[in-house]
């Protein structure tokens, strides 16, 4: 009988133990809403993608501007984790041209005028850690009457191919900066990339025919008509090889020896083609003799 009480009790403890272990787990399986809330908008301006993540603290009866958010003081501008204003392409933030990228966006409100800032380092806890030298942008601002807004929101305006305006908004003030693109710019550097690779298509087409076993003669006018828009070691590589597998040799030389002189300097031709180059025109000269 006392043995039998002895290990009921024991059982106890252990199950008690099991219980108290899992509780932990059982409570962080429990989601209630955050007193700020995680929060993100997107805009295209043009070709370049803006983004801002954030954390949206709520006015929640309180005193903001001059109260929760003290006046000349240098602000997270949010809550939890450094704000981040991110950027596909270079832009201009107030009148400074700033390289793409992710910055953390920090302010220093006032009564009368707001500095907004871009600092390089985004993982900064607050502002603690912040540092002056590390501002990528600044600029002066006037805040405005907004509508009422129970959360802080951050919002893109008056957006252009060429331009949108960056808006805070909380309680009932809002804070715009502008922002600017070249977009004109940024697409005629697209333009000029892609005519300068067009002659990929042709050459891919050209390689699969032959890479394949596919039709010469088709492969032969892919590759010509990859070489009529920009010559390049690798088309003129595939052309020596389709002109020796029709058994013209002396143009196949001819095509290689091209290729060697637009390889030159080419890593990637100098470091995995060029013996090989070699070797299959040694071969087609000792074919020819």
């Amino acid at each position: 009988m006392a043995s039998s009480l002895s290990t009921r009790m024991a059982l106890s403890v252990v199950l008690a133990g099991v219980a108290a272990s899992r509780a932990p787990v059982l409570a962080q399986a429990l989601e209630v809403p955050a007193l700020s809330v995680k929060a993100r908008v997107e805009q295209r301006v043009g070709i370049t993608d803006f983004s801002v993540d954030y954390s949206s603290p709520a006015v929640r009866g309180r005193k903001i501007w001059g109260g929760l958010v003290p006046y000349d003081q240098l602000w997270r501008t949010g809550a939890n984790a450094s704000t981040k204003l991110a950027s596909s392409r270079d832009f201009t933030f107030g009148d400074t041209k700033v390289p793409a990228g992710t910055y953390a966006l920090l302010t220093i409100p006032g009564a009368s005028s707001w500095t907004v800032i871009l600092n390089s380092k985004t993982d900064l806890n607050g502002t603690s850690g912040y540092e002056d030298k590390s501002d990528v942008a600044r600029v002066t601002v006037k805040p405005e009457a907004g509508g009422r807004r129970e959360r802080l929101t951050f919002l893109f305006s008056d957006t252009t191919d060429d331009a949108s305006r960056l808006d805070l908004e909380w309680e009932s003030l809002r804070v715009s900066v502008p922002l600017k693109v070249d977009t004109q710019s940024q697409v005629r550097a697209g333009m000029e990339k892609s005519l300068a690779d067009a002659w990929r298509p042709h050459y891919t087409a050209g390689r699969y025919l032959y890479d394949s076993g596919g039709d010469l003669d088709n492969a032969l006018q892919y590759l010509d008509a990859s070489i009529a828009i920009k010559g390049t070691w690798w088309n003129h590589w595939y052309r020596a090889q389709v002109l020796a597998k029709k058994g013209r040799a002396t143009d196949a030389i001819a095509a290689a020896g091209k290729a060697q002189e637009l390889g030159k300097g080419d890593s990637v031709f100098e470091q995995f083609f060029k013996e090989d180059v070699q070797k299959a025109v040694d071969g087609w000269k000792k074919g020819k003799a």
